[in-house]
């Protein structure tokens, strides 16, 4: 009910509008000029300018767009250790508010001399998972767009210590953004959360987990193909699947770009760092047990 009448809400306030909604959003596409940008302008999709956040658009109905993401993970108090994580996901626009992704993942590790963690060196397949994502707003013709995200999924393998595990569990989103000011700036703001049940198979003990973020970003775009801006999120981890027991937790901050290769293929990322966090029990400024100091991602897309 609640869905329906912000959906009837945004309908009615875009009726009141004296501009002509803008052109279809679609991932790294030309579209029609307009006044603020070049003849060249790209319509920007905003799914992917804000790094680590998600922006609201999911393509066109039709739409089949091929993405590799990957994150990695670098820095604990000592010792060495570096992670990634790879998503290979099959992206299908069905209609204007739903859209389907399949993927499967991969994950490798390098760690030495941390404590708390087996020494690992390895690259393996990890696990599979199913996104789906429904525009509830449309940022064209409201003040703000708004996508809801489900992703269910299965691992293997744990990204941040290698350790083979049998993993169920999922991840939830609400995703906004506006546009600030006219094909220049644009904003998101995400809330999400994860939680899952993990199996670990040297020791066949189960244990539940959970964590929340805020995630907020700025982009301007600066030419009709690159978009640069600055991206912050807060993550709080939590011993139990419903965010039950506070362990600690993060702020990362960090610039991110994306660039419009060509019409078929585009890049974006951000390289985010730990400027603030706490581990429950630990003293220290920075929270490197939940956590790392660094989070890198980068993520190419193709588009047919």
């Amino acid at each position: 009910m609640f869905a329906g009448q912000l959906a009837s809400c945004v309908s009615a306030l875009a009726e009141d509008k004296s501009k002509p909604a803008p052109g279809s959003s679609q991932s790294h596409r030309t579209s029609k000029p307009t006044q603020s940008l070049p003849s060249a302008h790209v319509d920007i999709d905003t799914e992917h300018i804000f790094g680590f956040s998600m922006g609201s658009d999911i393509g066109n109905p039709g739409d089949i767009e091929v993405e590799f993401e990957n994150v990695g993970a670098f820095g604990k108090h000592s010792g060495t250790y570096a992670a990634w994580a790879n998503l290979n996901q099959v992206k299908y626009t069905v209609s204007d508010n739903f859209r389907i992704a399949p993927g499967f993942s991969l994950s490798g590790q390098h760690i030495k001399g941390v404590p708390g963690l087996a020494n690992h060196r390895d690259i393996a397949f990890s696990g599979a998972a199913l996104e789906l994502r429904y525009k509830l707003v449309d940022r064209t013709v409201a003040p703000f767009g708004l996508t809801l995200h489900a992703q269910p999924g299965w691992s293997r393998i744990d990204d941040g210590s290698g350790m083979h595990i049998a993993q169920y569990g999922g991840e939830f989103a609400a995703l906004f953004d506006s546009e600030l000011i006219k094909d220049r700036l644009f904003a998101a703001f995400n809330v999400w959360y994860a939680t899952g049940g993990t199996r670990e198979m040297a020791t066949n003990l189960w244990r539940h987990d959970s964590e929340m973020q805020l995630q907020t970003a700025i982009s301007y775009v600066l030419t009709p193909d690159l978009v640069l801006g600055l991206g912050v999120r807060y993550a709080r981890a939590y011993d139990g699947g419903a965010l039950n027991r506070y362990v600690g937790d993060a702020v990362f901050a960090g610039p991110t770009f994306s660039y419009t290769i060509s019409k078929e293929v585009g890049i974006s990322g951000t390289w985010q760092m730990q400027v603030a966090g706490n581990a429950v029990g630990d003293g220290r400024s920075l929270n490197l047990e939940q956590f790392e100091r660094h989070q890198a991602l980068l993520r190419i897309n193709l588009h047919f």
